[in-house]
């Protein structure tokens, strides 16, 4: 695998792949970083150039204060991705993920008509069918719990209070983040969405991941996997072929 790089705003790790290579943007869940998506770079590179979102307050960004709304992280993410009609992107985003990553596609269609390839979408309802939700009002202990229902982060992690003072406030402001967004109305994309799920998912029913057909005028896939909300885990290379075949023709 090629050596990651960041580029100059600071939002994006980029793994670089050969000349002309389909590049395929990945949008971390909520508390994630850029390093979730190692497995996927090591999968993909160099066949494919694989571009990390890195949001502000964790990891090598862990002193940046929070972004704080939906549209402020979309704007920012557009503004340091290499748009191109010769050289599509598409997108891939897992939970709170999947609605940056929409935010994203709409703001790549509008700056650059035929700028993005396709939409993947993972874990997370259609932006218009999901819940109202208020999680990240929760106090500290019930936000563990929370996350301890997705089954994403180690319980010697959540159990830990040091650790845990460390990564909440980063998870608390990604749920405001996520919970205070309010779509578009009506709002659609041209490009094809893939969408993506686990069947036993607490948060997630397949239902409301299948309405992401309703934000796109082109075509829609869809599969529903064995597993929970971080299906894909154990999942991986699954996962990574139905992207490398529906977003980038590998």
């Amino acid at each position: 695998m090629a050596a990651t790089t960041k580029n100059s705003r600071g939002w994006i790790r980029r793994h670089r792949g050969l000349p002309g290579a389909p590049r395929l943007v990945c949008f971390p869940h909520a508390g994630g970083g850029a390093s979730s998506y190692q497995g996927w770079a090591a999968r993909l590179s160099p066949e494919a150039e694989v571009l990390v979102v890195q949001y502000p307050g964790r990891e090598d960004r862990f002193e940046e204060p929070p972004a704080p709304d939906m549209a402020t992280v979309a704007d920012e993410v557009v503004a340091a991705l290499p748009l191109s009609a010769d050289r599509p992107l598409a997108l891939f985003g897992h939970s709170m993920g999947a609605t940056v990553a929409f935010e994203v596609a709409r703001r790549i269609e509008r700056r650059c008509p035929g700028g993005l390839a396709r939409l993947c979408v993972s874990g997370r309802p259609a932006p218009h069918a999901a819940a109202a939700a208020g999680v990240h009002l929760l106090s500290d202990d019930d936000l563990v719990e929370d996350l301890r229902s997705l089954a994403g982060t180690a319980d010697t992690i959540l159990d830990n209070a040091d650790f845990r003072s460390l990564f909440l406030p980063a998870i608390r402001n990604d749920y405001r983040l996520i919970e205070t967004y309010r779509p578009e109305p009506g709002a659609r994309i041209a490009a094809p969405v893939s969408a993506f799920c686990g069947a036993d998912d607490p948060h997630v029913r397949p239902e409301e991941v299948l309405r992401w057909r309703e934000v796109t005028t082109g075509t829609f896939r869809s599969r529903v996997f064995t597993g929970g909300h971080f299906y894909l885990h154990d999942h991986l290379p699954e996962m990574v072929a139905e992207v490398r075949r529906d977003a980038l023709g590998l």
